[in-house]
């Protein structure tokens, strides 16, 4: 749902894209200090209590590793490598986000049950990646689903904030919608390849 923004956002990284060429920056540095940063503010905040800080760190990095695409357009070095490093960093920061939140409910004395629910954040958010991975390697479109890694993004982080500053309930309404959100669109995927299949389109011979 987000992606009907990508051309405001891209109006606003492409300068920035520009700038950072006239630097030794490379995009591949730039997708892994962004995915460093969102782990290390993620794992070191969210399980000390720290969601607002927590929050700023992260997104402060998300918001950084947009250049990446901008940078590598200027530059024309998008490739396979960077698009590889790219969807696998951004893995590793999700799963840096929901396993911080889960560390939180576990031993921040809030919540088991809520633990386990961003767990399942964490969990369904890999299994709506993979199979759209898959699919794509398979030879079907798989770009379909009502919350992708920007929206589950952030719900997460918009509801770990907001908690963060004192809103009741917030973070456990965020979770729980986003569970659902996930498991839905993992369905919508399955369902996608499925008729795909059947019609014929795509897929190995």
């Amino acid at each position: 749902m987000l992606n009907m923004i990508r051309p405001v956002l891209d109006r606003v990284t492409t300068p920035a894209g520009r700038a950072l060429a006239r630097t030794p920056i490379t995009p591949n540095a730039i997708t892994v200090i962004g995915a460093l940063g969102v782990s290390a503010g993620a794992l070191a905040l969210f399980p000390a209590g720290e969601l607002f800080a927590g929050t700023i760190v992260c997104t402060f990095f998300v918001l950084a590793d947009m250049l990446d695409g901008a940078l590598a357009r200027v530059k024309g070095t998008s490739g396979p490598w960077g698009a590889f490093l790219d969807s696998t960093l951004d893995r590793v920061a999700d799963a840096s986000v929901f396993g911080g939140l889960m560390l939180w409910f576990m031993f921040g004395g809030h919540s088991r049950l809520l633990a386990g629910v961003a767990l399942f954040c964490l969990v369904s958010g890999m299994l709506v990646s993979y199979a759209k991975a898959r699919a794509e390697g398979l030879g079907y479109r798989c770009d379909v689903g009502i919350a992708e890694r920007s929206e589950r993004l952030l719900i997460g982080l918009v509801a770990a904030g907001l908690s963060g500053l004192g809103v009741p309930y917030v973070l456990a309404i965020g979770l729980w919608s986003l569970a659902v959100l996930s498991a839905v669109t993992f369905g919508q995927r399955v369902v996608a390849v499925r008729q795909a299949s059947r019609a014929g389109k795509g897929g190995e011979g």
